[in-house]
């Protein structure tokens, strides 16, 4: 049976979370503010869970993580700050894998299981984490959205796809429990596949990148109520969130975006019959690059998990997307389907559950 060596610094909440998940090895307690020694163990994993990383909490972590680690063995951390920073301080503490202890009942058990076994974290921790950091900065920090930036974001995004494949990133992206940086992740990580599936050229990937991580940033400015409600907006709230496109298309404006990129912003929600918003844009009128951005966006919305409706199963999402017919480029959903055909269902179902 596996050794789990747990340091935390809530005894209650250590023995309910042995109790919940003893079935996974043997576990030992390490009080992180009880200046005794470690258990004399060699454990197979090393689970943390701090609730308040303050820097003596995070200096005592490290130094039992130094004392307690050898030979590489797993280290997984558990998330009460479930933020940029959370994420960031795990990756310094050196953590295989980093969750959010809300997210514990559904997720633990198989990471316990996964990392005891030997099994290499989905997608390395530090790219989600630059790509979380990036989005924290874009949508909540009030920085200036720049096309330098937007670039640099990409790029993140570019390389995790190219390293690890779309399953892992979204394996992995599925962890975060904010919805608005889940969905933006989900789409350029979709789109930056998308690309490299239809065969186009670095640029022109790295470009429909920037236009999916950019298609949502008018939402920066639709009240918070509305953007995070837990349950289906109500039809005054659906026109509010309705204006994001214009929003974002403007605040764009003037700030060294191509029109291409702008059309992205603006136009995502148009669809090839003139019946989507916020301009009833027909077939031609939608550039290729807008297509293509429409066609992830819709696809990640019905994968994801909210609070008012499960996640869609694979095929079933893109059998949606072939049922949308002429609102869609039906050339591009055919060319979409080796992009979902990667996915197990089960597999990557677990993971958003």
């Amino acid at each position: 049976m596996r050794c789990i060596l747990l340091i935390t610094d809530d005894a209650g909440r250590a023995e309910r979370l042995v109790r919940g998940h003893g079935a996974s090895g043997r576990w030992f307690v390490h009080d992180l503010f009880n200046d005794d020694t470690l258990p004399s163990v060699e454990p197979d994993l090393i689970v943390s869970d701090v609730g308040v990383m303050s820097s003596d909490a995070v200096l005592r972590l490290r130094r039992a993580l130094t004392t307690a680690r050898r030979g590489g063995v797993p280290y997984l951390c558990l998330l009460h700050d479930n933020t940029a920073r959370g994420e960031l301080q795990a990756r310094a503490l050196g953590a295989s894998l980093s969750v959010p202890a809300a997210a514990v009942s559904r997720m633990l058990a198989g990471a316990i299981g996964d990392l005891a076994a030997g099994a290499a974290p989905p997608v390395p921790v530090h790219k989600a984490v630059e790509a979380r950091a990036f989005l924290n900065r874009l949508f909540k920090a009030g920085e200036p959205v720049t096309a330098a930036a937007i670039e640099a974001g990409a790029e993140i995004i570019d390389r995790a796809i190219h390293e690890t494949g779309i399953r892992d990133w979204l394996e992995m992206v599925w962890r975060f429990d904010d919805a608005t940086h889940q969905h933006c992740l989900l789409v350029a990580g979709l789109a930056a596949a998308f690309g490299r599936n239809l065969g186009l050229r670095p640029q022109d990937c790295h470009r429909l990148t920037k236009g999916a991580l950019l298609h949502d940033i008018g939402k920066t400015r639709i009240p918070v109520a509305i953007l995070n409600k837990p349950a289906r907006l109500d039809e005054a709230e659906l026109r509010v969130m309705r204006t994001h496109p214009v929003i974002g298309y403007e605040m764009l404006l003037g700030g060294g975006f191509d029109d291409l990129m702008l059309s992205v912003v603006r136009s995502h929600h148009e669809l090839l019959d003139g019946s989507g918003y916020p301009d009833g844009l027909k077939g031609s009128q939608i550039p290729d690059l807008v297509r293509l951005v429409t066609i992830c966006d819709i696809y990640a919305a019905l994968i994801e998990r909210r609070p008012y409706k499960a996640p869609m199963s694979m095929d079933r999402a893109y059998a949606i997307l072939v049922e949308m017919g002429p609102k869609l480029d039906a050339d591009l959903v055919c060319a979409f389907r080796p992009v979902t055909a990667v996915f197990d269902a089960p597999a990557a179902m677990a993971a958003s559950a």
